[in-house]
């Protein structure tokens, strides 16, 4: 299957009138009325980062729709008639181009979008979803902020308290524990110190913060602090070029070897950035393709690499989206209260196993993952350490 950028033909009016010839009753060939039979054609808008800085999520992302759109539909691109027509947008990782391009969408009659990398993204169409009465489907977008964010939006991947829930995990029993997160005194960092806090710490954690700053480039220092609070648990989150040096000072002054060091698992890519700390380091993780062995893992697997991709870190959110949007088809026909219907509460089998569709909120309740990073044939590669169940990591439920 290959997804094509397109632009639509034709007006909106003439886009009215189709749309109102495929809500009239049609005839069968036994003289009987088939009223539920959807549209002709669906077009799908895919708003993802094909250029800027998470230009790698989005290839990864558009690739498993690809494959997932294949899957879902047995190759054909259509469910109970309808043809699924797939337009591309590039958003560049900018919310202001991602709002211009999703008018566009809707304006040539688009009411199904998906996509986005960019969490600062994923709100802004998010709103526009809302505003527009439109079905949105975010991923691999992780703010705890796009869930319950408004009736219109679903997500397809994990979010962020669901890495937080998982890092807790590799405690026996939080109650009473002192967890220590080190990171950059950012956004980022201030973010993930709020997360471990409300998480972790509603569940019994003590949590202290050894923040850096951004411009830090010497981690001995911060290093031996840590040393010095004695934390059960060490939660890292960090980004940018210093990484390097960061492990590597933690490596060198002992912590690694004294703490259970955690931090999230990121893509392929990242894979060899840990220098001598790689194998030494507690990796909480959304996905790589040995995570799990099921058939649509496998499947989902196989048509990447024939369509000549690669499966990563954000393929299921991308496999999952297209699952999702046939299902929501299927069921509401291209009317959006039918397909927002459809997916409150759907249940399906993806690349990662079970997913609910939380009802009230729609989170994306999953499994995930604790890995580690293994050498082989100088490399490093993802080992699976243990599956953490979808229950155990489910986010609070937020309120809309």
């Amino acid at each position: 299957m290959r997804v094509t950028k397109k632009l639509l033909l034709g007006s909106v009016v003439a886009t009215a009138a189709l749309m109102l010839a495929a809500c009239a009753p049609q005839g069968d060939p036994d003289g009987g009325s088939t009223a539920s039979a959807g549209p002709a054609e669906i077009t799908v808008g895919i708003v993802t980062s094909e250029t800027g800085p998470l230009a790698g999520y989005g290839k990864q992302y558009l690739e498993a729709f690809a494959a997932g759109l294949d899957y879902a539909t047995d190759g054909t691109n259509e469910v109970d008639g309808t043809k699924i027509v797939v337009e591309r947008k590039d958003d560049g990782g900018d919310p202001d181009k991602a709002v211009t391009v999703v008018k566009e969408l809707i304006g040539d009659g688009v009411n199904i979008l998906a996509g986005t990398a960019s969490s600062g993204v994923a709100l802004a169409v998010a709103e526009q979803a809302a505003q527009n009465k439109v079905l949105y489907i975010s991923g691999p977008a992780a703010a705890d902020a796009i869930t319950g964010i408004n009736d219109y939006t679903f997500r397809s991947g994990r979010q962020s308290s669901q890495d937080v829930a998982t890092a807790g995990t590799f405690l026996d029993d939080i109650e009473g524990k002192k967890i220590t997160v080190f990171a950059q005194n950012t956004a980022f960092g201030q973010g993930n110190e709020a997360a471990v806090k409300a998480i972790l710490g509603a569940k019994g954690a003590e949590v202290d913060s050894v923040l850096v700053a951004e411009d830090a480039t010497e981690f001995t220092p911060f290093a031996q602090q840590i040393l010095q609070n004695a934390p059960d648990l060490v939660f890292v989150a960090w980004a940018g070029a210093t990484s390097g040096a960061m492990w590597q000072a933690l490596s060198q002054q002992g912590v690694l070897d004294a703490i259970p060091v955690v931090t999230g698992l990121g893509d392929s890519a990242t894979f060899g950035a840990y220098g001598e700390a790689s194998e030494k380091i507690n990796f909480l993780n959304h996905y790589f393709p040995g995570a799990n062995d099921n058939d649509v893992n496998t499947a989902m697997i196989e048509l990447i690499e024939k369509a000549g991709g690669t499966p990563d870190l954000f393929s299921p959110d991308g496999f999952n989206a297209a699952i999702m949007i046939v299902h929501a088809i299927k069921e509401g026909k291209g009317d959006v209260d039918a397909m927002i219907a459809a997916l409150e509460g759907f249940e399906f089998d993806g690349p990662k196993g079970k997913n609910t569709v939380r009802a009230s909120d729609h989170a994306l309740i999953q499994e995930m993952y604790q890995a580690k990073l293994v050498a082989e044939d100088g490399a490093f590669v993802a080992e699976l350490v243990d599956t953490v169940a979808a229950d155990e990591v489910a986010p609070a439920e937020a309120k809309k």
